[in-house]
């Protein structure tokens, strides 16, 4: 038996992805968005609202970072998705994050978190809240390589977040090959 739960934004794993970009006088700013993820292989969606400080600031300088949220930094990854920038300016810098200026556009890492996507903005719908980011570069901190200079999920230590119990939880093991162990089936 399956239970009907009706339309719901529900799937997992949802990445935890933290925003971050500047604003017109360079102050950084950061906010967690929770629905998006990779549609083609040089672009990003996220459902980001009109009315966030975050939205305003890629707007006007058509740049973002998308770090992923760590098990690490946790509680500063909750704190920009509960406190606006509107109110507080500084939010940023009160969840302890330290902004680095990406080589590839106009936004910042956030030092704190080891990996990111580094976009330019594509396009933007507030009616849809729908934002599409062409991806410029990843990058990673060399703290969470392998030996083969790859990033090493286990060093990483991404978080998802539940959407049906309002919780993260941190990104398990590995369990499996792709595009290898399916081949066990076929004929």
């Amino acid at each position: 038996m399956r239970k009907n739960f009706g339309a719901k934004p529900w799937t997992y794993p949802q990445p935890v992805f933290i925003v971050a970009t500047y604003d017109g006088e360079g102050n950084p700013d950061a906010m967690n968005a929770a629905w998006g993820g990779i549609d083609y292989d040089d672009q990003i969606n996220l459902c980001l609202s009109a009315g966030h400080k975050t939205v305003k600031n890629l707007l006007e300088t058509k740049a973002f970072t998308v770090s992923i949220g760590t098990a690490d930094q946790l509680t500063a990854c909750d704190y920009v998705g509960i406190v606006s920038a509107n109110d507080v300016p500084d939010k940023f810098f009160r969840a302890g994050f330290h902004a680095v200026k990406s080589e590839f556009v106009n936004a910042p890492l956030i030092e704190e978190l080891p990996m990111a996507v580094e976009c330019e903005l594509v396009s933007y719908d507030p009616e849809m809240c729908h934002l599409v980011g062409k991806i410029v570069n990843v990058s990673a901190d060399e703290r969470i390589l392998d030996e083969k200079g790859k990033i090493d999920p286990a060093k990483l230590r991404p978080i998802s977040f539940d959407p049906v119990h309002n919780a993260y939880l941190e990104v398990g093991g590995h369990v499996g090959n792709a595009f290898k162990d399916g081949m066990a089936l076929k004929r």
